[in-house]
């Protein structure tokens, strides 16, 4: 049976196929919690868990604090706004004061790819990643893994379409990695622009032709086009973005009977999705976000037992 033996979760291209499946199994195990008259077990008792977002969220940070919570985890959540970073203090220093203060687990989204790595090099507790910058977004691959599966029985041979801006999105790059390692068939679909030139290196097929993404698709994945972290302009209008890329019901006339519709949220109504098909028989986007939930409980979970065997073994030792 495979262990966890990380004390953190950082993305998913650094896991492997036994370690991506172990959380899948525990969130599986941990799911129907949610749905009990008392939500709330006592796994993570006396621990502590703090969120630190520099970026706005709010599914992932709420869906981190319940996924605590209902461990009986002590949540909490730092306003960066009013951080000592606006006194220039450096984001390692900020968070190895807030290590000194008995915290366990640091759950953090920043702008820069890559600073969940400093930190987890530079902490004794655990850190999860809840997305950096355009790199990755582990929990959001893992969830929507987690809810294909629930719907299809399966991941293997399983052919996914992950279709808008690819080249800016942390979520398109953690589902790539994950889906790969468990077997799925993936294809990268957006305008040219924003498809990453490291597509090529990659086992995925990429296309330009919206058509050719759904035909035959079981699953899509509709991203949002991320402006905030465009430099450039880099297709004419959002109004021409959804001439040719809006997932509309016209468009799925020819697709699969039990296609699949995700999405990781925000939605931009109307520019990569229509209400239509956001609502319509094919979404399961409400899934994914009730899935969110035990997925963090089970990352919350492994974490912490790696952390806590490395006390027993020093309590052991004095």
């Amino acid at each position: 049976m495979t262990r966890w033996t990380r004390k953190d979760l950082l993305g998913l291209e650094e896991l492997s196929e036994k370690e991506i499946r172990l959380v899948l199994e525990t969130a599986r195990s941990f799911k129907e919690i949610s749905a009990r008259p008392i939500k709330k077990v006592p796994t993570l008792r006396g621990k502590t868990v703090v969120n630190l977002f520099f970026e706005p969220s709010t599914r992932t940070r709420v869906s981190f604090e319940l996924a605590a919570k209902r461990l009986s985890a002590d949540a909490m959540h730092i306003a960066v706004q009013g951080s000592s970073l606006a006194k220039g203090e450096t984001l390692k220093d900020m968070a190895r004061n807030i290590e000194a203060m008995k915290v366990d687990i640091l759950v953090m989204r920043h702008p820069s790819p890559g600073s969940c790595h400093l930190l987890a090099r530079s902490l004794k507790s655990s850190v999860v990643n809840a997305g950096d910058g355009s790199h990755e977004h582990p929990t959001q691959g893992l969830l929507d893994m987690m809810t294909i599966q629930e719907k299809k029985g399966k991941l293997e041979g399983l052919k996914v379409s992950i279709i808008g801006d690819i080249l800016h999105s942390r979520v398109a790059r953690s589902n790539l990695w994950g889906l790969l390692k468990l077997g799925a068939e993936v294809t990268l679909c957006g305008p040219k622009t924003l498809l990453p030139v490291e597509c090529g290196r990659l086992n995925a097929r990429t296309t330009c032709d919206l058509e050719e993404a759904i035909a035959g698709a079981d699953v899509l994945n509709i991203l949002r086009v991320q402006l905030e972290r465009q430099q450039g302009c880099l297709f004419p209008s959002i109004r021409e973005y959804a001439q040719k890329f809006c997932i509309t019901p016209e468009r799925l006339r020819k697709a699969k009977k039990d296609l699949l519709i995700l999405h990781p949220g925000p939605m931009n109504r109307g520019v990569e999705i229509a209400p239509e098909v956001a609502d319509g028989p094919y979404s399961v986007i409400l899934d994914q976000v009730t899935n969110g939930v035990a997925v963090r409980m089970a990352v919350l979970f492994l974490v912490s037992q790696v952390n806590r065997a490395k006390e027993e073994r020093d309590e052991v030792s004095v």
